[in-house]
């Protein structure tokens, strides 16, 4: 079996598709839109009275057979501004609207895909760099708010602008309106066919921003390392390269919109050229005043002012199309199983069985890891896995945490399958303490509460108590209240792993799962854990992935493997009298602990 990544681009999709999948995502992006695109059009009606007064204002009032009339000229001033009050306030409310609604619609997307990064397979997360699923989350949902806050409005105002005018224009002169609308209709189809070019080469530009983003953020996070070994030059070169390449990237995309928009300077010269020529040639046959000209020319600038705001925005629209492609891709992602409410069931209290029914698992265009590997264990027992490097024994217990998606039916927990238990019980049941625990930036009680939110402070006090740590956490600076630093960069790892078991006792769990949980630790806390480990462990199921065979001499129960293959099972004692892999791994352990 094996498990997608984070979904690349499955289908192209245009910013209209986009946004209509973003927008039954987060309902937000669409509330009361309806009234929102009332007001706008209510604006851009406003503003086209103006034109129509001015025709007015010319052929009758002021050029009239029967003289200048400034009294009603006067009136139809009036009119003009009150009308053109009343639009302002419209589109000002329609502006307003459409900020609001992307600022709530486009959080509550943040979060959906926030939420769905934690829903998904751990493996299709390990195989994105952190900084590019970072880059969706920030940047790319970032891009799609610039353009609706911003580049939404002018296309909002400008494509209902566009619509009235087209019909004024018509009405008030179809032979010029035919001849605007033609122009119009042949520029529309070159940007088209502009646009499908701007749209891969954005596609590219986020891709570079995510990649820079990542690229930075691992030079930051491994400055001790970079240090350490003297490699600063050799970095600032690797970032600086994915830098260029970003900015060459985002250059020729940019120089690509400015000529597109500096293209609309051409079609408006063209379009008052043609009208002006065409009236003119033609007000014998037609019948063209001066008045309806000069308002037919004013129509026309009310056309190519919109037109010249959309090939301007068609750059940023591309930008965020591409952002939004890579935010729903995400979303595209599978979430893990999980079992339907009227099926999930829950094992019966007290330590859990664990059963594995002839589980193979490979990871995704990779050979198998597991291979028809069966083994019961009985609950309270406590069991130690071993074996080579790659030899398959983390990758069962991820499987058997659920961590990894198994095949249905090949765990079994408490005699329950695995998938049709729900992923609250199993994080309430099942404790998993991985070999390098993570930790937040917060304090070390902060840090432990993760296992338990509700746990106050004396509970924990006596969680650090019952695994015997009093003595260590008193000495800590601050005591609980030592900060832990950016992934616990301020304790040891051995530190790490104690604060990291206190946090899994936490829990209470009835199979208590370590992977290498006692491994790269300093000698003076190795008794520590040691102790604490002997703790955690009595009185529960637990699976033990051992790199120090001296965890593995403790335990009730060895699993031996090689290959992805369940070779030995048996006591401590007796794999040793039997000669076999278990006893040429603990022969090689012993002699390297001896020499160290």
């Amino acid at each position: 079996m094996s498990e997608g990544t984070v979904a690349p681009d499955r289908r192209p999709r245009s910013l209209v598709v986009g946004l209509r999948e973003a927008a039954a995502l987060a309902p937000s992006l669409r509330r009361g839109l309806g009234i929102t695109l009332l007001l706008a059009v209510s604006g851009s009606l406003g503003t086209l009275v103006v034109p129509l007064l001015l025709q007015r204002l010319l052929d009758v009032e002021l050029l009239g057979t029967q003289g200048p009339d400034v009294a009603a000229a006067a009136r139809l001033g009036l009119l003009a501004a009150l009308i053109a009050v009343l639009a302002g306030f419209a589109s000002w409310r329609a502006m307003y609207r459409l900020v609001r609604t992307a600022a709530h619609g486009l959080h509550e997307l943040r979060m959906r895909v926030f939420d769905h990064l934690h829903a998904i397979p751990t493996l299709s997360v390990a195989r994105e760099r952190r900084g590019a699923l970072v880059a969706r989350v920030t940047a790319d949902i970032e891009a799609v708010s610039q353009f609706i806050e911003w580049g939404g409005i002018g296309m909002l105002a400008g494509a209902s602008q566009l619509g009235v005018v087209a019909v004024l224009m018509v009405v008030l002169d179809p032979v010029l309106g035919a001849v605007v609308l033609g122009i119009a209709t042949v520029y529309a189809a070159s940007l088209l066919a502009a646009q499908r070019v701007l749209a891969r080469r954005y596609d590219r530009v986020r891709l570079r921003v995510a990649t820079s983003l990542a690229t930075a953020g691992e030079a930051i996070s491994g400055l001790p390392t970079i240090r350490a070994y003297g490699i600063e030059e050799r970095t600032a070169r690797h970032v600086g390269d994915v830098l260029e390449e970003q900015f060459r990237t985002e250059s020729r995309t940019r120089i690509l919109g400015a000529t597109l928009f500096s293209t609309s300077e051409l079609f408006a010269a063209l379009m008052t050229i043609s009208v002006v020529g065409i009236g003119v040639s033609t007000a014998d046959l037609t019948g063209v005043t001066a008045g309806r000209l000069a308002a037919f020319l004013l129509l026309v600038t009310l056309f190519v002012a919109p037109v010249q705001l959309l090939v301007e925005i068609l750059d940023q629209a591309q930008s965020a199309a591409a952002g939004l492609r890579r935010v729903l891709d995400v979303l595209d992602t599978p979430r893990a199983s999980e079992p339907e409410p009227d099926r999930s069931r829950s094992p019966s209290a007290g330590p859990l069985s664990v059963a594995v029914r002839d589980l193979t698992y490979a990871y995704p265009d990779g050979p198998n890891v597991l291979d028809a590997v069966s083994v019961d264990v009985p609950a309270g027992e406590r069991v130690a896995i071993v074996g080579r490097t790659g030899s398959g024994k983390s990758t069962l217990v991820k499987v058997i945490a659920r961590l990894q998606q198994p095949p249905p039916g090949t765990i079994l927990l408490g005699g329950v399958p695995l998938e049709d238990i729900a992923t609250t019980e199993l994080r309430r049941r099942v404790a998993f303490v991985p070999q390098d625990p993570f930790l937040f930036d917060a304090t070390l009680f902060d840090n432990v509460r993760y296992g338990d939110p509700e746990a106050d402070d004396p509970r924990i006090l006596d969680a650090f108590a019952a695994l015997d740590l009093s003595d260590w956490l008193s000495a800590l600076p601050d005591g609980p209240n030592t900060r832990t630093g950016e992934r616990g960069d301020r304790l040891s790892a051995g530190e790490r792993q104690l604060v990291a078991l206190v946090r899994a006792w936490l829990v209470r769990p009835d199979l208590l799962i370590l992977d290498e949980a006692t491994s790269a630790v300093d000698p003076e806390l190795d008794v520590r854990l040691r102790r604490a480990v002997e703790r955690m462990t009595s009185g529960r199921t637990s699976l033990t992935v051992a790199h120090r065979l001296a965890t593995a001499e403790a335990a009730d129960r060895i699993l031996v493997f090689a290959d992805g293959r369940l070779v030995e099972d048996g006591a401590h004692h007796g794999l040793l009298a039997a000669g076999g892999t278990y006893a040429r791994l603990h022969a090689r352990w012993s002699v390297d602990a001896t020499s160290v």
